[in-house]
C-alpha cells in the first residue's frame, strides 16, 4: 500500500525520536576511555590462562611440622559417615577440589563424618571456610554414634567458634581460663581459618587455636566420655535442623555448605 504523507509525518517523527534519544544517552553514559575499553583481539590481553594440574587444584596451606595428613585431598579414603547419629545418616559430604564440602541431605537432616582410627591424646589440625548460618562441629574421641567432647563451629547468629560442649555426654563441666582471645577476634570472615584443638589426658584437657591465638583452654572435672572412653575418633558434623513441634530451631541455612581441607594430627 502506498504511503501517505501522515505515514511519512509519522515516520520523520519516529526517526527523530530515536536520534534524539542516542544522543541523549549518549551524553549521559558517554564511552569509556580507549584504556577502559576492551581489546579488539586476543593477542591484546596477552598469553591465556595455563590450566592447573590435579596436584595445584587440590593444594591447600601446608600443615605445621609434626603433624600427618588424615585427609588426602581427593577422596574420603580413611573416613566414614556415622550410621547411628541423632543428627542423621545421609548428610552430604563429597570432595570438590581439593576440599570437604558438607551440607544437609535431605534437607533438615545432617549428621557426622568419623575417621577410620581412633586417637588418644593427639592435636587435630584443620583449615574451615563455613558459610553464614550454618552449624558445625569437631569431635574429639567420639564413639560411631557420636558422643563426644565437641569443639563448638556454631556459624551462626549467637554461635560460638572453638567452645567446648559434651555432644551426647552427660556433666560436662570443667574449668576454662579466663583472659583468652576471644574467638571473634581471631576469627578472619569470609576467608579460610585455621583451627587446631588439642586434647590430653584420662580427665580431658582441651586448648583451642583459631590462627595461631589460643581461644581456649578447659579441662573438665572428671572425664565425661561416654563409657569413661579414654580414646575415641575425630569428626567433623553437619547440625540437623529441628522440626519438633514447640521446639523447633534452624541451625542449617538452604543452600549452606561447610568446607574442611588440610586436616592432619600429630600424636601426643
Amino acid at each position: 500500500m502506498p504511503m501517505n504523507a501522515h505515514h511519512v509525518n509519522r515516520l520523520t517523527l519516529t526517526s527523530a525520536a530515536i536520534i534524539g534519544a542516542v544522543a541523549l544517552a549518549t551524553a549521559l553514559w558517554p564511552a569509556a576511555p580507549l584504556a577502559q575499553q576492551a581489546p579488539q583481539n586476543n593477542a591484546a590481553l596477552g598469553q591465556p590462562h595455563r590450566a592447573l594440574s590435579e596436584t595445584e587444584m587440590i593444594a591447600a596451606p601446608p600443615i605445621p611440622e609434626g603433624f600427618t595428613p588424615i585427609f588426602n585431598g581427593k577422596d574420603l579414603t580413611g573416613w566414614h559417615v556415622s550410621k547411628t547419629n541423632h543428627h542423621g545418616t545421609t548428610p552430604d559430604y563429597h570432595v570438590l577440589h581439593g576440599v570437604i564440602v558438607g551440607t544437609q541431605q535431605p534437607w533438615n537432616e545432617g549428621g557426622i563424618l568419623l575417621t577410620d582410627k581412633r586417637y588418644r591424646n593427639f592435636e587435630v589440625y584443620v583449615d574451615v571456610k563455613p558459610d553464614w548460618g550454618n552449624d558445625s562441629g569437631l569431635f574429639l574421641r567420639s564413639n560411631e554414634a557420636g558422643e563426644a567432647y565437641q569443639v563448638t563451629m556454631d556459624y551462626l547468629p549467637g554461635g560460638s567458634i572453638g567452645g567446648i560442649y559434651g555432644e551426647g555426654l552427660t556433666g560436662v563441666s570443667g574449668k576454662n581460663v579466663e583472659g583468652l582471645t576471644p574467638w571473634h577476634q581471631a576469627w578472619r570472615r569470609e576467608e579460610w581459618n585455621q583451627v587446631r584443638a588439642r586434647i590430653t589426658g584420662d580427665v580431658p584437657r582441651i586448648q583451642v587455636w583459631i590462627n595461631d591465638q589460643l581461644v581456649r583452654d578447659f579441662t573438665d572435672s572428671a572425664n565425661h566420655a561416654a563409657g569413661g572412653a579414654t580414646d575415641g575418633m575425630i569428626a567433623i558434623q553437619v547440625h540437623r535442623n529441628g522440626l519438633t513441634p514447640g521446639q523447633e530451631y534452624q541451625r542449617w541455612v538452604p543452600g549452606g555448605f561447610w568446607r574442611w581441607r588440610a586436616i592432619a594430627v600429630k600424636e601426643l
